[in-house]
């Protein structure tokens, strides 16, 4: 029975509730063995609220039991750690917010609550969300729950910054996930880990209560094993906020009717920018898989150029670590977070900032003070901000041509644990694919499309207009049911 619980997606386990085939308890107490049982192995979970998610559970029971229709009574989730929860622990997988319990709930975790889902607690990322790994977060590294064919014995990472979030729905620890996507967060671990990540367009869903890394680019989204259970958690997820200045006001359609849309007479835009020299042949032809089972499902397809495509890693190497820089700065041993004593204020201060934050965090806050710095301010971060407009510019015209481009998620499949910690330019280079579509604000999604030769999974993006998820959610079910993607990582729960 708890193999099959687990098993179930979103969209399955709301029939059952409402079928009264399991209840609620049941669901969450599956989830919870499966979590006892794995999660000290794979560092998914930072705390687990057994005692919350069972009276959660059994409030949704009671609902249901008095014809509650609300979408997501009783479905389990995890929440990436960077959500503030109300009376929950919330660390941003930082040292510096260890001791910080939230007297208030984000607007997203909100939203969810409202509609009846459990928590099953915090997620594992990487610290403040910067990372590609999840490698750097104070509380250790996210084991990806695949495996490499050849070498089980290897540990591979889920990718971040949300690691944690999805390799606990990839191994059958949730149901689905909330994630931030900064540069690519939720995409590339979904790519990583064989699961549908959605990014919304900037301002679909609240920044209230999620702790900053980028201002300006960072977008939560959902994780879940399907296109639709995305489109269920994000139907939720969304919806304007006056807490949050860059909330629009705009209506939530109904994602999940989207799924259902043909894609016959769409155009579909190729970008010949995406094709980076020395790309894996393996990325390449599955690439070409997808345009032809878009082409098969009746789209049409079309070359685009996104010319400014090429300056898109450095752009935000620039503006990601310069909103950090000044974000975290409130980080001082005063005001927020930890404190380390000190013989005077500068000396709290350094010391602080010091012990409180990783090498990860302090390299990308030293890079944006540098670049906000008198003297350097107009030489790269006004000029990137330039470039910046330019991206933006190269999507809007495309999408007068195209109504959604089709693109790889990421250069590779999942690599081994600490590959790459050594080269911080091998590591960034990971976001090539995703980061323009953050600087745009664009909505986008990373659909599993097929395995690589090692048996790991591999993504396919879909990019569409603002604020048109309904296409993007379109063209991602299509794709997901031409690539039929069932295979299953090595530890999951049931396994």
């Amino acid at each position: 029975m708890t193999q099959v619980l687990t098993d179930l997606t979103i969209a399955e386990a709301q029939a059952g509730l409402r079928d009264k085939r399991f209840s609620a308890e049941e669901l969450a107490l599956a989830h919870l063995h499966a979590i006892e049982t794995l999660n000290p192995r794979l560092n998914a979970y930072l705390s687990v609220g057994h005692a919350q998610a069972v009276e959660q559970a059994r409030a949704a029971d009671r609902a249901l039991a008095e014809g509650d229709t609300r979408p997501l009574l009783g479905i389990p989730l995890a929440i990436k750690d960077l959500f503030c929860t109300l009376g929950v622990r919330t660390t941003a997988g930082s040292k510096m917010l260890m001791p910080f319990i939230p007297p208030y709930e984000s607007t997203v975790t909100a939203n969810l609550l409202r509609d009846g889902a459990v928590f099953l607690g915090k997620a594992n990322m990487d610290e403040f969300a910067m990372g590609s790994s999840n490698m750097t977060s104070h509380f250790g590294p996210v084991e990806n729950p695949w495996k490499r064919r050849r070498d089980e014995s290897a540990v591979l990472v889920p990718g971040g910054s949300s690691g944690g979030s999805a390799a606990a729905v990839a191994a059958r620890l949730a149901m689905g996930a909330t994630g931030t996507d900064t540069g690519g967060s939720i995409r590339q671990p979904a790519s990583f880990c064989g699961l549908v990540g959605v990014k919304p367009t900037y301002g679909r869903c609240s920044r209230w209560g999620v702790i900053a890394f980028a201002s300006s680019l960072d977008h939560p989204g959902p994780f879940a094993r399907t296109v639709r259970d995305t489109a269920i958690l994000l139907n939720s997820m969304a919806g304007h906020d006056p807490k949050d200045s860059t909330s629009a006001d705009v209506a939530v359609p109904d994602f999940e009717k989207a799924c259902e849309r043909s894609v016959k007479g769409l155009r579909i835009g190729v970008p010949r920018e995406y094709r980076s020299d020395g790309m894996p042949g393996e990325i390449e032809a599955l690439w070409q898989q997808g345009i032809a089972w878009l082409k098969a499902a009746g789209a049409e397809i079309v070359d685009v150029s996104l010319p400014h495509t090429k300056y898109g890693l450095g752009t935000y190497y620039i503006v990601a670590p310069a909103e950090a820089s000044s974000n975290l700065a409130r980080y001082d041993g005063v005001r927020f977070g930890r404190r380390e004593n000190g013989e005077d204020l500068r000396d709290l201060y350094e010391r602080t900032r010091a012990e409180g934050f990783g090498p990860e965090v302090r390299r990308r806050i030293m890079i944006g003070t540098y670049v906000l710095s008198a003297g350097y301010y107009d030489a790269f971060y006004l000029r990137a901000q330039k470039v910046r407009a330019l991206i933006l510019r190269d999507f809007d015209e495309a999408f007068q041509r195209v109504d959604a481009l089709l693109t790889p998620t990421a250069p590779s499949a999942a690599f081994a644990l600490g590959e790459k910690m050594d080269d911080p330019i091998k590591m960034y280079l990971n976001d090539v694919f995703t980061v323009p579509a953050n600087l745009a604000g664009v909505p986008a999604a990373s659909v599993p499309a097929g395995l690589d030769s090692n048996g790991l999974p591999l993504g396919l993006q879909v990019i569409t207009r603002s604020f048109d998820e309904e296409t993007m959610f379109a063209v991602s079910a299509a794709l997901e049911r031409a690539a039929g993607f069932s295979a299953l990582p090595t530890l999951r729960a049931g396994a």
